[in-house]
């Protein structure tokens, strides 16, 4: 028995799955089981595993392990504990959505428009905390906000947060925050704003989400990766898909600063619907911005603020 001959035993399990790249999954779970490299994996795999080394048995029971999780459709992501996103490593698991590439059409947005390191930003739905811990990352914001209704994926945000070298603050309830320099990241728990203390309000420049916008029907028909294994609560966005987009878009207003920006991640086929919720409510500017494929990625706008009969009133 060689390493390739794992690899090839693997890689067959995997296609027979079903598991459409298995093959290359196959290569990446036989580099964690034996902590390889490409290059040493090259220079090893024709050589025979020792059937005498315990470590390298235990190592090859490791490796049929994540095979059988793997062709059980359990994400990559989810057996290796890690995902990449903006060239950051992000830790994940069953409670939170897995960080796609498309996600990125946001983050980058945000960091080409929103320049100013002082600017205080608020992410709702954070999940992994992927896009708060990157803007605060590449974008330098030294006042992050995030929220989220589950507090299994609020433990792995702040999990990644401090990998990343951040101190946190966490809170479950809608209590101020302290000021302590130094704390740049500020965890709560809590359905979309209700998570926030109202003397939170009016004080945010830029909001951030990647809300739930899968139509419940459809649900039924993705991958058995996503429908079985990603959290139903990060996917569900009700009937239409447009039940969160809804409420951000009626409530972000009040906790904008006149001139902040709201900046949410939509289905491809959302941008309309979307776009027409936010202006709607009285957001400016408002636009559909398109990811590296050309589909609908991201719709924004901007708060105006009250207007001068409202602050006569």
């Amino acid at each position: 028995m060689t390493l390739y001959d794992l690899l090839n035993e693997g890689s067959a399990t995997l296609q027979q799955a079903g598991d459409t790249d298995g093959e290359n999954d196959a290569k990446l779970l036989l580099f964690e089981a034996f902590h390889l490299d490409l290059v040493h994996f090259l220079m090893d795999r024709l050589r025979p595993l020792s059937e005498q080394d315990a470590k390298v048995q235990e190592q090859i029971r490791t490796y049929r392990g994540m095979i059988e999780k793997r062709a059980s459709r359990i994400p990559l992501q989810q057996i290796l504990g890690s995902q990449e996103f903006m060239g950051l490593e992000f830790f994940v698991n069953e409670h939170v959505l897995i960080p796609r590439q498309d996600t990125e059409t946001l983050v980058e947005l945000v960091l080409q428009e929103q320049q100013d390191p002082e600017k205080k930003l608020l992410d709702l739905c954070t999940g992994s905390g992927c896009i708060a811990i990157s803007l605060a990352v590449k974008g330098g914001y030294r006042s992050v906000t995030a929220t989220d209704l589950s507090e299994e994926a609020l433990k792995v945000a702040e999990r990644n947060a401090k990998m990343h070298g951040f101190a946190v603050v966490s809170y479950t309830e809608t209590q101020d925050a302290p000021e302590q320099a130094g704390h740049p990241f500020i965890f709560r728990q809590g359905d979309l704003f209700t998570a926030m203390p109202q003397s939170e309000a009016g004080t945010f420049d830029i909001i951030t989400s990647n809300p739930p916008y899968i139509p419940t029907a459809v649900i039924a028909t993705l991958e058995p990766e996503v429908r079985e294994h990603e959290p139903m609560m990060a996917l569900d966005g009700t009937a239409d898909g447009l039940k969160f987009y809804r409420r951000i878009a009626k409530e972000a207003g009040a906790w904008l600063k006149p001139g902040g920006a709201v900046y949410l991640e939509i289905g491809y086929d959302q941008g309309k619907a979307v776009s027409e919720l936010l202006s709607e409510a009285g957001f400016d500017k408002v636009r559909v911005v398109k990811d590296l494929p050309g589909k609908d990625r991201v719709v924004c706008g901007i708060w105006p603020g009250l207007t001068d009969t409202e602050n006569q009133s």
